[in-house]
């Protein structure tokens, strides 16, 4: 029934309003010029048509089945939309109305858990923006419209953050399989949504803000039987945070060393921001997993290298030092260095650059590239980004870090269309590289840790 908020044949918006300063018309308008290809029905017993549809007074009253009904009116009403969806047969509700739990009343939040329990439904929420899917063109939401389709879910237990980073996804070109807004989780769950994106092809990278679950063993039981990178930022690490996390949703927030301890244990990778969690998550839906621990830079700059170099060691990563650097006298000048760093020298152009990518992706002794860039007169970033899209082959990961001017992040932008992760610092690129690592210990943790619970 989870699969009914993502793949709804027909939605019905309860507290759809003609009034652009209302919540109600802001969803369907969402759900209209997103493209959403299914049934759209407006609830408004006080309009008989909103934005071209015709209105109806209840959701039982649509002549049609509906599978997905948005909520937004007063918390006080809700109970009563529930019961009538319910007698409608509906098989998901999402609750964006607050006023529950979160401002003591629990006793409210607790009714319509109930109502769901005896119809049969699910309910997300209360207190959240709403839902996108991409692959299905709903957005479901009172968010910013237009979401970049891409392959990264986001789970958000905030809808202030949710939203502001539904924007925030929107200028760094990151692109989303879907958005999910949980609010209090009175019943659609952690568990449920990691269960859902565990097998769906569209997404393959899960990103969740979290401030406390409900139930972490069975949170860690879904992480576990998790194929994907699960990365999570937690709220709440000091003691202030977790009181204010606490009272935000109306959850415990708990103690952030055991959170960081279950995640440990179940190989979920922890983000110690919202671009940290992005700046890995974008790596870890684009690139092949390293087979091996030999990292090689190549680099036009000294400086952008050691910069690269000490970030890397500072995360305990391996830069090669195998005899085969040799290979590399081929594409620089006799003034470069074939150490790793490798660096072409401020000469280099796109061809140089080139040549550096295909000797390190032809050497089985090299497991993972990071190629640096700063901004010369020589080498036109942009003319670099379509070489590198032409010349990688998609074999062994690669992370481009890229410093300059407007030109170098017209090619950050395209590289990253292209499905290269790209940033625009040496450490945003390591971190991105790191995490395909973390992911690998962590796919290990996650089966070992799935071996010790069956037997």
């Amino acid at each position: 029934m989870v699969r009914a908020f993502f793949y709804p044949e027909s939605v019905a918006v309860v507290g759809a309003s003609s009034n652009p300063q209302k919540i109600g018309y802001q969803i369907l308008k969402n759900i209209l010029d997103y493209g959403y290809r299914g049934k759209v029905f407006p609830v408004n017993i006080h309009e008989d048509e909103i934005l071209g549809l015709h209105a109806y007074r209840r959701v039982s009253d649509i002549p049609v089945p509906v599978d997905l009904v948005v909520v937004a009116v007063p918390a006080a009403v809700v109970p009563e939309v529930l019961e009538d969806a319910g007698k409608k047969g509906v098989k998901a509700v999402a609750v964006i109305s607050s006023g529950f739990k979160e401002v003591g009343r629990a006793d409210l939040e607790e009714r319509l858990v109930e109502i769901a329990r005896k119809y049969g439904f699910r309910l997300l929420g209360p207190n959240i923006f709403g839902v996108a899917y991409t692959p299905n063109r709903l957005n479901a939401t009172f968010g910013p419209r237009d979401v970049r389709p891409g392959k990264i879910a986001l789970i958000s237990q905030s809808g202030a953050l949710g939203i502001a980073l539904m924007g925030w996804t929107q200028t760094e070109e990151i692109g989303l399989s879907s958005i999910v807004s949980v609010g209090n989780k009175a019943d659609v769950s952690d568990e449920d949504l990691l269960d859902f994106f565990a097998t769906d092809d569209n997404t393959r990278v899960i990103v969740e803000y979290m401030e406390a679950v409900k139930d972490g063993r069975a949170f860690m039981d879904a992480a576990r039987r998790n194929p994907k990178p699960i990365i999570v930022i937690k709220a709440g690490r000091s003691k202030r945070g977790a009181q204010a996390a606490s009272s935000h949703t109306g959850s415990l927030a708990g103690s952030d060393l055991v959170y960081s301890g279950a995640f440990k244990q179940v190989g979920i990778i922890r983000a110690e921001s919202v671009r940290d969690a992005f700046v890995m998550a974008r790596a870890l839906a684009e690139l092949p997993e390293p087979a091996g621990d030999n990292i090689v830079i190549i680099t036009n700059g000294g400086g952008i290298g050691v910069l690269a170099t000490d970030a890397f060691e500072a995360r305990g990563l391996d830069l090669y030092s195998g005899p085969d650097l040799v290979a590399f006298k081929k594409a620089m000048p006799d003034f470069g260095s074939f150490k790793n760093p490798v660096d072409i020298t401020g000469m280099a152009d796109p061809v140089m650059y080139m040549d550096a990518l295909r000797i390190a992706q032809e050497h089985e002794n090299m497991h993972a590239i990071a190629l640096l860039y700063c901004e010369t007169a020589v080498c036109d970033p942009e003319e670099l980004a379509e070489g590198i899209i032409r010349t990688y082959n998609h074999k062994k990961p690669l992370v481009v870090g890229m410093v300059g001017g407007e030109k170098t992040e017209r090619a950050i932008a395209r590289l990253n269309e292209a499905g290269i992760p790209a940033y625009d610092s040496p450490e945003d690129a390591v971190r991105a590289l790191h995490a395909l690592y973390l992911w690998k210990e962590g796919k290990k943790k996650r089966q070992m840790s799935g071996s010790m619970r069956s037997s």
